[in-house]
Formats: C-alpha cells, structure tokens, sequence
C-alpha cells in the first residue's frame, strides 16, 4: 500500500506519470518536486516559434502550459518547484532536497530529464545552450539586441531548429559540426544528407568534419576558432551537443546508472518501489540484449501510464512497447521519423525526390529483407501517418 509516491521532475513525463497515477486510481499523497520554478510546459516550441515570435513574451508560460487550473485540482498533487533533488536513500523511503528538507515517500518516479552538454568558456556572455524557458528567454532578448552573425555548434535536431529560427529572423547563420554529416545515426548516410540540404536552401552555412577549438572573446564572445584554424565571427553562439541525463544525484543510491538508469522494459529499476521515464530512463529492450534511451517528447508522454502503473502493481505488468516517433520542424519543412533503423537497412522513396529537392517534400521507407523498419517524411504528413500506424501494427505488414 502506497500512501506517498514522490515524482522526482516536473517534466512532461513526470507530469504523464502523476496523471496516469491517479487515472488508474491512486488516491494517496502525490508530490512533484522540480528544480525549475515553473509548472510543466512544453519544450519543442522553445527552438522554433518561441524565438521568432513578435512582441514579448509575459512572464507566465502561455501557451507552453501543459497544465491548467481544472486539471491541477484533479491532479491534487503537492508542487514544491524551484528546488532540486540531491539524494535517493531507498532503504529508508527518503528524497533529500537541496535546501535541506527529507520526504519520506513508499514509491518514487525519476523524471529528471536530461542537461545539455556544453563546452569551455561556455559561461562567456553571449554563449547560450537550450533546454529550458529560462534558457530560451536569455537567448531570445539576445538575438534581438545583441546578433547579427549566429554560429550554432551541433548540427542535431536542436542545433538545426535553432539555426531555422534565426535564419527566419534575418540573421547571418553558421552551423558547425564535428562529424561528417549531421544525424547519420537516425537517419543513415542518404536521407541525412537530404534533410542537411534544407540549410544551404535557406541561406544557412553548415560546416561539417571539424570541431570546436575554442571560443573567442574577453568580456562576451566574439567569434569561434574551429579545430581547423578558421574563426567564425560571432555575436551570439549557441552550443547544441546533445545532453546528459540528471543522475549525478542517483549515485550511491543503489541503482544501476549507465547513460541514464537502467531499467526493465516497463521502466522498472532493480529497486523495488522506483521506476523512471523519459530522457533519464534507460530500457531493456528485450530479445536483443541491448538498452535504448528515447530523448523525444512522444517517448516521455507515454512512458508514464506504463511506469505508473507497474510501480503501483509492485512489478513490471505492461511493457513500454510504443513505436519510436519523433519530428523536428525546420525552414518550413516538418520532418517525422518512426520506427527503428538498424545499420544495413536500404531505403526506398516512396514519394518525391530525395536528391533534388528535399524542401519539396518526399516519403523514404526503410527496409531490412524487404520487410518495412522504418518511415521517414518530409512535408509528406498524411501518407507518413498511414504508414506509423501501419508500423506499428507489426513488422510484417507491407509498407506501400
């Protein structure tokens, strides 16, 4: 019987999991801790229209919001925001706080999320990376007052969509990436190099095949000195090299930490009473021997129904088995991948051309032994959509 369960983040999957708590009928003491001082909110919009938007932004998350008045009153749970974590003592039932305080609590959900990566002289003025609203503001007033020459370093999907919004705002954009070509891992060598296209087709320089040396500048950056000996001239600079999950306050706890906590295939720890979702939570994905951590919205969004309830049933009953999905929004262009491409895999287009015009929109589908393994679309969001749900019917259908 669990009178107290403490969700560690108050993230969208941890507010998906609260939510799937009392939608499967736990009436006990709900707590969210976040480390933010704001209610959950939706973060995609931070890279994209958060930043082109006319006029300024109030003070309230707006249309961020993923909760209202009405849904707090059912969600009846406890918020204490603006205070982080820093300790998970199973044995005892306890969640530290860093301001000292101890909740004694019989189930935990970890839904800390991840942080962005970031390089030296990160903290020179006028260096930026985006994960929260806090973050998004600082660089939004930015590239108001202060930019007219942009070098974005990591060419991901964040990097992409940050450089999409301020080549929409009229600015001198450079992205920079270490690998030869942006996203291969997702996306494979060809579709990678079509969706990278759409940068030069808006006016977006993007430098491939070397790294970052150092930043540039005494008191705000100036410009970016490549690995190569090129400098970028740079009045704002924004680093989007991925990120690593929160678990730095995990350690000692118990759990199994590698890249994220590891967990079964219903987001269950090793330890009796805690499980976790979505960038934080590491699965086992079962019959290969391998683990999968999803840092995408729709990952986070369904993981919590799954995890809240095997935490409430004291052992994993519903696997999290939901086909991977995610999209990013670029110049214009909505790309959306689902599926699970494994090296080897070839590629047919479906629709449109790849080669010659990516902007104008196409549908790749991925095969292994002729069988579909995954879709990826361009501008192509009703055929795309058939084919996600055709996926995720079983393997064995045939993708056309």
């Amino acid at each position: 019987m669990m009178r107290t369960v403490t969700v560690v983040g108050a993230s969208l999957a941890g507010l998906h999991a609260a939510r799937g708590l009392r939608d499967q009928g736990y009436d006990g003491r709900l707590v969210i801790v976040g480390e933010e001082r704001h209610r959950p909110y939706d973060r995609p919009p931070l890279s994209k229209e958060f930043l082109t938007a006319t006029g300024e932004p109030d003070g309230g998350l707006g249309k961020l919001a993923l909760t209202d008045p009405e849904d707090e009153a059912e969600l009846d749970a406890e918020w204490l925001l603006g205070v982080r974590a820093d300790r998970l003592d199973p044995a005892s039932g306890a969640v530290g706080l860093a301001d000292g305080r101890t909740l004694r609590t019989d189930g935990v959900v970890i839904a800390t999320g991840a942080a962005p990566r970031t390089l030296r002289a990160t903290a020179l003025p006028g260096v930026h990376t985006l994960r929260t609203l806090d973050d998004a503001r600082r660089l939004r007033a930015e590239l108001r007052a202060a930019a007219a020459r942009v070098v974005v370093i990591g060419a991901g999907f964040i990097g992409a969509e940050v450089a999409s919004s301020c080549a929409a705002l009229g600015l001198d954009v450079t992205v920079v990436e270490a690998a030869p070509l942006p996203l291969v891992p997702q996306l494979g060598e060809r579709m990678a190099q079509a969706c990278a296209s759409l940068h030069a087709a808006h006016g977006v320089s993007l430098l491939c095949g070397t790294g970052v040396a150092t930043l540039r500048g005494t008191d705000r950056v100036t410009g970016v000195e490549l690995a190569d000996g090129r400098v970028l001239p740079a009045d704002v600079v924004v680093v989007g090299v991925g990120v690593r999950p929160v678990t730095g306050w995990l350690e000692g706890s118990g759990l199994a930490l590698d890249d994220g906590v590891l967990c079964d295939e219903g987001c269950a720890t090793a330890l009796p009473g805690v499980v976790a979702v979505g960038d934080v939570a590491r699965l086992a994905r079962p019959g290969t021997g391998g683990t999968v951590r999803a840092e995408h919205w729709t990952s986070a969004a369904e993981q919590g129904a799954v995890a809240a309830r095997n935490l409430l049933a004291g052992a994993t009953v519903e696997p999290f088995g939901a086909l991977p999905y995610f999209w990013s929004d670029q110049y214009g262009a909505r790309i959306q991948f689902a599926g699970r491409r494994e090296p080897g895999d070839t590629v047919r287009i479906a629709e449109g051309d790849s080669d010659k015009d990516a902007a104008g929109g196409f549908l790749a589908v991925y095969e292994r032994d002729a069988i579909p393994t995954a879709v990826l679309a361009v501008n192509r969001p009703k055929p795309f959509t058939r084919l996600r749900r055709e996926l995720a019917r079983g393997p064995r259908l045939a993708v056309r």
